[in-house]
């Protein structure tokens, strides 16, 4: 992010995440430091992953978002009586906190990625994407830039999640997450409220990582997110530019994938040869937590018959950790929740 003052304008630039680079991320944040005391404070410019700039002279209206990881942060900002509606919407009862039935209120446009159509027929005037260029199952053709022009609709990111793919080097910690907050809510005319959520997870994260202080890298517990949905014939790896690294790293864990990028498969020899202390079950989102519970359970109960991994370590030892993939892989306040659940269940005696 870059936030440059001049005169009484505050311009807050943001760069996405999931079609450029990222490397920066710890230098832009520096630099908006300036803007970050106007709260509500216009014009606000945004950048996507390739540089091209948006700029809101107030704050959106009628926002829809991509799925429920940017519900989620709308709602913690204070603003989900401006969403009209989702893609990939929370189950009931998923959603944390009070959260859950103000986002049962939103509309569902999609129960997957929001068709090109309905989103440009929606009245929106902000859409809030988390995918970008990800190539999304069923998501068929997205707007272009001319047509989402056309319908009124400006087009904006959730970085760290949005352009990892195409980031350069490892994401060693939330920064970029906590960037993503902050810039919506600059957007959003809620920096107040997203200065106060960030200076909860660096709390949450730090917290942490003064219990851990002194355990040396060879003593931290090896570390599997097991991706059940993306498959089981040939499991994924999370590799260096993806947030659940940054979440399982600042946890006290090691991820046994040092590859480079966000994801890559791999094959299961490659899981025993590494043979993990602990296997999180990373299920997605099902609908319900009755139905993410049955998720979970199928995840653990096909690690423990098949031949390849009822011999691991972790399988045998009962290692399992069943949290849910959005909160460990999507940008969100959770992420640093994450953190802290992956600690107090490798070091019970150091975090309560």
């Amino acid at each position: 992010m870059h936030a440059r003052v001049r005169g009484a304008a505050v311009v807050i630039v943001v760069s996405g995440l999931l079609t450029a680079g990222c490397g920066s991320a710890h230098r832009e944040t520096a630099e908006t430091s300036a803007g970050k005391a106007a709260s509500g404070s216009y014009p606000v410019s945004v950048t996507d992953c390739t540089d091209a700039r948006t700029r809101f002279d107030g704050p959106p209206r009628k926002i829809v978002t991509s799925n429920a990881a940017g519900l989620e942060l709308l709602l913690r900002l204070g603003v989900g009586d401006r969403v009209i509606g989702t893609g990939f919407p929370p189950g009931k009862g998923t959603m944390p906190g009070g959260l859950d039935a103000e986002a049962q209120k939103v509309r569902v446009l999609s129960r997957g990625a929001v068709p090109k159509e309905k989103l440009l027929g929606s009245g929106a005037d902000l859409y809030l994407d988390t995918f970008g260029a990800m190539n999304m199952s069923g998501a068929g053709e997205a707007p272009s830039a001319e047509e989402y022009e056309a319908a009124g609709i400006k087009h904006i990111y959730l970085k760290s999640t949005a352009c990892a793919a195409t980031g350069k080097g490892a994401v060693p910690d939330l920064s970029a997450v906590e960037d993503d907050i902050i810039s919506l809510g600059a957007v959003t005319g809620t920096r107040a409220k997203a200065n106060e959520l960030v200076a909860g997870m660096k709390k949450k994260v730090a917290a942490v990582r003064k219990a851990l202080d002194g355990t040396a890298p060879s003593a931290r517990p090896t570390y599997f997110f097991f991706d059940y949905d993306a498959g089981t014939q040939q499991p994924v790896a999370i590799c260096n530019r993806q947030v659940a690294n940054a979440v399982i790293t600042l946890a006290g864990a090691r991820n046994i994938f040092d590859c480079d990028g966000t994801t890559q498969r791999v094959g299961w020899e490659d899981v025993i040869s590494r043979n993990p202390d602990w296997i999180q079950l990373g299920v997605r989102n099902k609908g319900s937590r009755v139905a993410n519970e049955r998720a979970f359970t199928a995840a653990e109960e096909w690690l423990r018959a098949n031949a390849a991994t009822k011999g691991l370590k972790a399988v045998k030892e009962g290692h399992f950790l069943r949290i849910g993939s959005e909160r460990t892989t999507i940008a969100g306040v959770e992420n640093a929740e994450t953190v802290e659940t992956i600690a107090r269940t490798l070091y019970p005696e150091k975090i309560r």
